[in-house]
Parts: C-alpha cells; sequence; structure tokens
C-alpha cells in the first residue's frame, strides 16, 4: 500500500501491485506536498498549499484533526514514532510540532531564514530533523 497527494487537492491509497484505488481523502483546498502514516497504520497526515495540515482516520473514511497555524504553505509532514505527535515544516520559515492528543500546537521552530521544505522525526528519538531553503540543516531538541 502506498498514498499519494497531487495538485488536484486529493490524495490517494493504492493496494501494490495491481494499482487499485483503496481510498481517496476529499478535504484540502489546494496541492498536497506530503504525506506520512501514522505509525499504526490506522491514520494518515498530510501537508497542502492551503496552510493546513490535516489528520486522517482510515476507520472513519474521514479527515478527524485540522492543523491550522501556519501562515503560508505546508511543504512536509511526519509523524513521531509514538504516533502523539506531528511535525510540520512550512513555507512560512517556521515548522511546528503538534500534539494531537490536545489538538494544539506544542512548539514552534524558528531559525531558518527562508522556506523550510522538509521535516523528520530521527527514529525511536526527540530529535527532528529539518531542510531550508535557506541552504541549512538544522537538528532540532523537541522534548
Amino acid at each position: 500500500i502506498v498514498v499519494t497527494g497531487s495538485d488536484d487537492h486529493l490524495w490517494k491509497m493504492w493496494a501494490l501491485p495491481d494499482g487499485n484505488i483503496i481510498m481517496t481523502g476529499e478535504g484540502h483546498t489546494d496541492w498536497l506536498s506530503g504525506c506520512c502514516f501514522h505509525p499504526s497504520g490506522t491514520q494518515l497526515v498530510t501537508s497542502s498549499g492551503d496552510t493546513t495540515v490535516r489528520l486522517w482516520d482510515f476507520s472513519k473514511r474521514a479527515c478527524v484533526l485540522t492543523l491550522a497555524e501556519h501562515t503560508q504553505a505546508v511543504w512536509d509532514c511526519s509523524w513521531h514514532s509514538c504516533g502523539d505527535f506531528v511535525a510540520s515544516a512550512s513555507m512560512d520559515s517556521t515548522s511546528k510540532i503538534w500534539d494531537v492528543n490536545s489538538e494544539k500546537c506544542k512548539y514552534t521552530m524558528c531559525g531558518h531564514k527562508d522556506s523550510v521544505n522538509s521535516i523528520e522525526f530521527l527514529p525511536f528519538s526527540n530529535i527532528v530533523l529539518t531542510s531550508s531553503a535557506d541552504k541549512t540543516l538544522s537538528l532540532w531538541d523537541a522534548r
């Protein structure tokens, strides 16, 4: 199973190797830039040009949470290995750590001088790696 995001504002889940569409997610109002499976495989997080990050629950076949504090397009998103936190990277030069249980931004990481283009939690740690259009990489302690 793979998930893709597209300029058509949709994400699609595909079965491999036959290529059948299993599920489609509709709700973003602009292109999708990133998608990442929850560690349990039961949810998906997506990022979009509409400035939001959305959490999708496969059993409900719906968006269950919209995170909307970025001021420009969101380029990437990532789940923490525990499944309780999501990280997002934005054109607004910030990255954020979201607590999905409280549905709030826990930290806003400022320091890049240009768009933050990618973000990833290092496996089984609280360290976040970001890359930016300012030609730098940063490691952040998300505790």
